[in-house]
């Protein structure tokens, strides 16, 4: 089991990991080995709770398959070792932000003296630009 959160665990076994082939740095060595780790994980078989699943589904964007499974690729390093700990490293990451609930904005109105306050302040903007005309012609 791996801990995200105090009250959140993940299965290893929800947890499938591939290697395939790199595009980044390795020199010729990118040719011949796959250090790059795919991570798939199927959110039907990690207990999480369903606010927070459905604030991971929103967080994980195109990283998330019709299917359901999340998919994490790290190609950033030359050796597979520590590709897999980043990839592993941006899943906790991932279900860390969406474990945290957004908080609440309250409504509020502003106050008789802010809208007194404005009211004036409007007025003295008006009567600046009129000032600005000149003065008026009388026929």
């Amino acid at each position: 089991m791996i801990r995200i959160t105090h009250s959140i665990w993940l299965d290893e076994k929800a947890i499938e990991e591939s290697f395939i082939r790199a595009s980044g740095p390795g020199g010729q060595n990118v040719n011949k080995v796959s250090t790059a780790v795919l991570l798939r994980v199927s959110l039907d078989k990690v207990d999480l709770p369903p606010p927070v699943r459905a604030r991971l589904e929103k967080l994980a964007g195109r990283r998330l398959t019709l299917d359901g499974e999340l998919l994490i690729t790290s190609q950033r390093h030359r050796t597979q070792e520590r590709n897999r700990v980043e990839a592993m490293d941006s899943l906790i990451k991932l279900i860390q932000r969406a474990a945290v609930a957004p908080i609440r904005r309250v409504a509020t109105k502003p106050s008789f003296g802010a809208k007194q306050r404005r009211v004036d302040e409007k007025t003295h903007r008006g009567r600046t630009k009129m000032a600005r005309s000149g003065p008026a012609e009388h026929d």
